[in-house]
């Protein structure tokens, strides 16, 4: 479990739909492609799209040794990363009580260059079979030369804390009889069938890519 703090605890439905188990958070990061890394830069605020990995306690990033990001969010500055599942949405018989199933996590903690050679090939392997499962492999393996033009920042899993919301639509007991449909549209990205470029037409589909 995860210990509850200030910056996690939501300024509503705090105790219906926050979480702080670690088996919920990290099915949610696990499952999740993407975070969005939030920082400050000469008072500038940023936030920045990326691709991300968990291992253990920590979520790893990585980048080019001249990305401006990675070298910043490296220096051990204060960050926020989030990550939102959306599941569906929910359709009630008002705008007002319209709404979104979905899973996130919001986590504050700052930057780590990783020195480890061992760890950060673990990390580089671990999102490489998170975004392509099956893949790592079946490619060409990484060389010694990728691996030093490449940084792999890790993050640790301190303050960090979900939140959830499932299920139907709410509805005021003086809408019950009214006659608008109600319910849930799926919204849930799935993998599709890999299309092929110029190179890859020439060579058949790998079975790690027969979804």
């Amino acid at each position: 479990m995860y210990k509850k703090t200030n910056r996690t605890t939501p300024s509503r439905y705090a105790n219906q739909r926050t979480h702080y188990d670690k088996d919920v958070i990290h099915a949610i990061l696990d499952e999740a492609l993407f975070c969005t890394i939030s920082y400050s830069h000469e008072n500038q605020p940023f936030s920045i799209p990326q691709s991300f990995v968990r291992i253990d306690g920590s979520i790893y990033l990585h980048g080019s040794v001249g990305s401006h990001l990675i070298r910043t969010i490296s220096d051990g500055r204060p960050v926020c990363i989030s990550v939102m599942l959306a599941d569906d949405i929910v359709v009630a018989k008002t705008a007002f009580h319209h709404s979104i199933n979905y899973r996130s996590v919001v986590i504050f903690s700052k930057g780590e260059v990783v020195q480890d050679e061992d760890l950060k090939y673990s990390a580089f392997k671990a999102l490489t079979e998170k975004m392509v499962p099956g893949s790592w492999d079946y490619l060409k393996p990484m060389t010694p030369q990728e691996m030093a033009k490449t940084t792999a920042v890790g993050f640790t899993l301190q303050e960090v804390s979900a939140k959830i919301r499932q299920g139907s639509p709410g509805h005021e007991a003086s809408e019950m009889d009214l006659p608008i449909w109600t319910g849930l549209i799926p919204i849930k990205p799935a993998r599709q069938k890999p299309i092929p470029d110029a190179h890859g037409a020439k060579v058949p589909l790998p079975r790690h890519l027969q979804y």
